[in-house]
């Protein structure tokens, strides 16, 4: 599918929210709360992140979306953290595979030398299968940290990149 991925812009929210709301209301994939609010999805994915992106394809249809931040604060905040969404009507068209690659070039443009997952659904078998096909490996286990809908508690893992040329690259 062609897309183009551009920074977010304030006139994007009607159409990027349903794509949005209906991720994390299905609850399988984030632990985002299943019933946020319009302003609380855009306070975590827009207001918060140091940036956010938008996936546009055909008519300007926004098709997937990704934040960048710092993982923490501090001596932690050469690694980036990301999340990303793709609509329902578009999965398995390579865009997740894009986004997590426009976001790798945009954090080694902001700095930083490394992306971590903090919590990826261990049943989310797509997302785990491409995030290690991107370079991601697997560098914890969170036992049952996710509870969902239909499996029960379930493991989440923390998965991470290395950005820089060099592991010790200061």
């Amino acid at each position: 599918m062609n897309i183009v991925i551009r920074a977010y812009d304030p006139a994007d929210w009607p159409q990027l929210w349903p794509v949005l709301e209906k991720t994390f209301a299905r609850g399988d994939t984030y632990a985002f709360p299943v019933d946020w609010t319009a302003e609380e999805t855009r306070h975590a994915w827009i207001t918060v992140p140091l940036a956010t992106f938008v996936a546009v394809g055909k008519d300007d249809q926004i098709v997937g979306t990704y934040y960048i931040k710092a993982n923490q604060m501090g001596n932690g905040a050469h690694t980036a953290n990301c999340g990303y969404v793709v609509s329902e009507d578009f999965a398995g068209l390579g865009i997740a595979t894009r986004l997590c690659e426009h976001s790798q070039q945009e954090a080694r443009r902001l700095g930083f030398l490394a992306m971590q997952f903090n919590f990826v659904v261990a049943t989310n078998v797509r997302a785990v299968s491409l995030w290690q096909h991107l370079g991601f490996h697997k560098v914890g286990t969170v036992p049952r940290a996710f509870r969902h809908p239909e499996h029960g508690l379930v493991d989440a893992y923390i998965m991470h990149k290395w950005l820089a040329d060099r592991p010790d690259h200061q």
